[in-house]
């Protein structure tokens, strides 16, 4: 005997109203959140700046048809491509998380939310050449800042209690409902239009994080973020022209997200929506590596200096025991042949092995010329990793949130070293005041990869107060990225 379905409309689903009247409404009063942001903001760009360095990320970037051009489109910075808003979306996004460089956010879920710049940029930069060209006032770069702040706390509150990756999604769906959200704001969508645009994002397929992992680890973990953003401003602008949305998207029966994707659970909230994600977010400063590992980077340097202070060498050691998290065992603890950069920056044993044995970490560690020597797989099969539960619970409590890596390096003589903690890394919130002026530096490096003295000075003069910047027209300041011709 059947029985027939309910067809009466219901109301929307909580959580897709919650961030509605979220990016609506709430009004950004954290001098904190805005001064994080202005840095997030620099960090990100040189990022992609740099991710402009190698072929297998260029290669995907420009328009889909060759030699397009779009009057008043969005320009991608570095490059002399001027874009529909999604395609400029997905060139920036895939710039930004190319090498595994900008901020990231570690809860139940992790991610790093400044993968929502793509869509963010790329729209706003749309808006006001548009508008410009229609003799409006562009829009400011404040707005930038603003709608940075928003997506950041929308994906990362979201990650705080709900974890994708244990359900098989990967954690690009947050930035894509974080970027649908905040795109939607730009683009002037009312509260029942954003509503839908979110529900547009909740309803797509979702990416599978088999990507990120053996024995499938490749180089679609560097595009997926790209992929997610500009995906959220097409939805946007569907929801723009009136199209209609689906309120249950998440807690109907049988056919919702929660049922069909997320083992039947409702998501879980810590907090309600304000600024704390910016204000906390980390930073990748030093490294180029999974953010997991970056204490454990730290204190590899530190054994290298303390091994050869002792008058030993790397060729010494006869194991490494690292004390560590449950994520980090569960994300980068690899064994095994690494085929590609993608999967050598996800391998904790090979982003200790470098330093120990180089003295360094860059982005082209991970590649064929520099994994090929053997030293370094030979240092990676002495590598252990053993959860510590104190340092698993430290990383869910949210007055700490650390990420703490302890090293310690036994030697072929017998005797041990003592073990190298570090709780936080340099980027860690803990650590701001000691990590502003390297990521500072690190922005300036980024510049002076692809523009010369006057074209670098230009942009660090417009760039250094965050007063003068949030005043700038979005499309002044995506300008001065553009490559000059000599």
């Amino acid at each position: 005997m059947s029985q027939s379905a309910n067809a009466q409309r219901p109301a929307p689903d909580q959580v897709l109203v919650d961030i509605a009247d979220y990016v609506l409404d709430y009004e950004v009063e954290s001098a904190l959140a805005y001064d994080t942001a202005h840095w997030c903001l620099l960090d990100t760009l040189g990022c992609g700046l740099e991710a402009l360095e190698y072929p297998a990320c260029t290669k995907l970037l420009g328009p889909i048809v060759p030699g397009t051009i779009v009057a008043h489109g969005a320009k991608v910075p570095g490059t002399p491509y001027q874009l529909d808003p999604v395609q400029a979306a997905f060139n920036i996004g895939t710039m930004i998380r190319w090498l595994d460089f900008n901020d990231t956010w570690l809860a139940a879920e992790w991610g790093h939310p400044s993968d929502n710049l793509g869509g963010i940029l790329a729209t706003a930069d749309w808006l006001s050449r548009r508008n410009v060209a229609a003799g409006r006032a562009p829009l400011k770069m404040r707005d930038v800042l603003t709608a940075m702040i928003k997506a950041h706390e929308i994906q990362g509150c979201l990650a705080l209690e709900n974890s994708f990756n244990k359900v098989g999604l990967d954690h690009v769906v947050l930035v894509k409902v974080a970027s649908t959200a905040v795109v939607s704001r730009l683009l002037g969508l009312s509260r029942d239009e954003i509503i839908n645009a979110l529900s547009h994002a909740w309803v797509d397929g979702q990416s599978l994080r088999t990507y990120r992992h053996a024995p499938n680890t490749g180089s679609r973990k560097s595009w997926a973020a790209g992929d997610a953003t500009s995906r959220a401003v097409r939805l946007a602008l569907i929801a723009a022209t009136g199209e209609m949305g689906y309120p249950s998207v998440l807690t109907a029966k049988t056919w919702g997200f929660y049922d069909v994707l997320f083992k039947g659970q409702p998501f879980k909230f810590q907090r309600p929506y304000g600024s704390y994600v910016m204000e906390n977010v980390l930073f990748k400063i030093s490294f180029p590596a999974e953010f997991h590992s970056q204490t454990a980077v730290e204190a590899a340097m530190e054994a290298r200096r303390r091994l050869l202070e002792a008058g030993y060498t790397p060729d010494d050691i006869a194991r490494i025991t690292v004390r560590t998290h449950e994520a980090c065992i569960r994300i980068i603890d690899k064994k095994g042949p690494l085929s590609n950069p993608a999967d050598r920056d996800h391998c904790v044993q090979y982003m200790i092995a470098v330093p120990l044995l180089f003295g360094r970490l860059t982005a082209a560690d991970y590649e064929d010329d520099v994994a090929s020597d053997p030293r370094i797989d030979a240092l990676r099969a002495k590598i252990e990793c053993v959860e510590d539960p104190q340092f698993t619970a430290d990383y869910h409590d949210p007055d700490k949130r650390s990420i703490a890596n302890g090293l310690t390096v036994h030697l072929k003589d017998g005797r041990t070293l003592d073990e190298i903690v570090i709780e936080y890394p340099i980027g860690h919130k803990r650590r701001r005041s000691e990590g502003i002026p390297l990521l500072q530096q690190k922005f300036e490096r980024n510049l002076a990869r692809r523009f010369a003295d006057k074209q670098r000075n230009a942009i660090l003069a417009a760039s250094k107060e965050r007063a003068a910047l949030e005043q700038m027209s979005v499309n002044e300041y995506v300008d001065l990225y553009t490559p000059q011709t000599p």
